[in-house]
């Protein structure tokens, strides 16, 4: 539903009060990969295409937040509700993060549609916001233009491809993890028959989908993977009945990458004693007798990442790609179903994660559907 420009800066005056769902054109050459200096001076390094470099060193200039000095200002821009169980709840627990670990006075807005995001990132930055995170590939391209029309605030899109010099995107590659729940989906399937819902056809969503697919096919070749996109990140009804036609063609295990909407998709497998994964997030805690394992993705670490940089004035614009090497992409344990897989089956697994890891396996990032 789109909001007039009103509407929207009256929501977001409100949500400054508050304490608190990876191509539309040419893709903007990325920056090659970085090491991101965490909150907690680990190193976090970035990958691209198999290869790793150290972002330039630029002058330090930290941002005082101490008592009678500017606070820092992080704002937050949802494509959905930040209670989804999922990947805005992930978001959400990274401004909380940052909130947490360095004061900063927080802001976030949720369900901003495509039509509205610019808006959105210009309200924020004319209240004086130093950062504002779009977390969501739509968001890349309204982050970089609104950048170039302010100069001292700092924009960050995850999954995005685009790029400034005072704006970022940090790309999870969750490529990485969905091959992994193809694996595990495939292996436990007695029908020979899976599914998994996608939410909107764009390069962020369907290199999970193609990726799940080749995962799928690596434990069983013959594996009939049926696959839709629904076009919606917050409708579950379109999630449980993309899922419920699946399971009425004998999928028997499940998997979705549609942030709120593959909650439905977890629902109609749980109602009809099926097997799930769940995505971006431990959703085990949604019906934990029917998902085995998630993918999640550890927003928390790239978003405290981002605010230090902020603060000590080591901000650098660039697309950045972080995967199971950084620790930022990942998979849960198997909670219920710890003694239900075959332990074949988890060692397979198990050996493909490090493979990946160590960079001895690439998966293919493939973001146009092969269907």
């Amino acid at each position: 539903m789109k909001k007039s420009l009103s509407i929207l800066l009256f929501v977001v005056l409100i949500g400054s009060m508050l304490i608190s769902g990876c191509s539309s054109g040419a893709k903007s050459t990325p920056t090659t990969a970085a090491v991101l200096t965490s909150t907690e001076t680990t190193e976090v390094k970035s990958e691209k295409e198999a290869t790793s470099s150290v972002i330039p060193s630029t002058e330090s200039k930290t941002v005082e937040t101490g008592s009678g000095a500017k606070k820092l200002k992080v704002a937050l821009i949802l494509s959905g509700p930040a209670n989804d169980q999922g990947w805005n709840a992930t978001a959400l627990e990274g401004l909380q993060a940052a909130e947490k670990e360095f004061g900063v006075e927080t802001s976030k807005m949720e369900n901003v549609d495509i039509a509205d995001s610019e808006a959105a990132f210009r309200d924020y930055a004319a209240q004086g916001f130093d950062l504002i995170i779009g977390h969501g590939y739509q968001f890349g391209e309204p982050a970089k233009k609104v950048s170039a029309d302010f100069p001292n605030s700092y924009f960050v899109a995850t999954e995005a491809n685009s790029q400034s010099e005072n704006m970022a995107s940090y790309v999870m590659s969750c490529e990485q993890a969905a091959y992994l729940m193809g694996m595990l989906c495939a292996g436990m399937s007695k029908t020979k028959v899976i599914g998994v819902v996608g939410g909107f056809e764009q390069p962020s969503i369907t290199k999970e989908l193609e990726a799940f697919k080749l995962g799928a096919k690596e434990v069983v070749p013959d594996i009939k993977v049926l696959e839709v996109y629904i076009n919606s990140f917050v409708d579950a009804s379109l999630g449980k009945e993309a899922a419920m036609s699946m399971i009425r063609q004998n999928a028997d295990v499940l998997y979705h990458v549609a942030n709120q909407a593959g909650t439905g998709v977890i629902m109609a497998a749980q109602e009809n004693g099926l097997l799930a994964c769940g995505n971006s997030y431990d959703q085990s805690s949604i019906a934990p007798d029917t998902v085995m394992a998630s993918t999640v993705y550890r927003m928390p670490k790239v978003i405290t990442t981002a605010v230090n940089q902020v603060k000590t004035g080591t901000f650098k614009g660039g697309v950045y790609h972080l995967g199971f090497a950084d620790d930022v992409v990942d998979i849960t344990g198997y909670g219920k179903f710890e003694d239900k897989i075959p332990q074949d089956l988890k060692d397979k697994i198990a050996a493909k994660k490090e493979a990946i890891r160590t960079g001895e396996f690439v998966v293919p990032v493939i973001e146009k559907p092969t269907k």
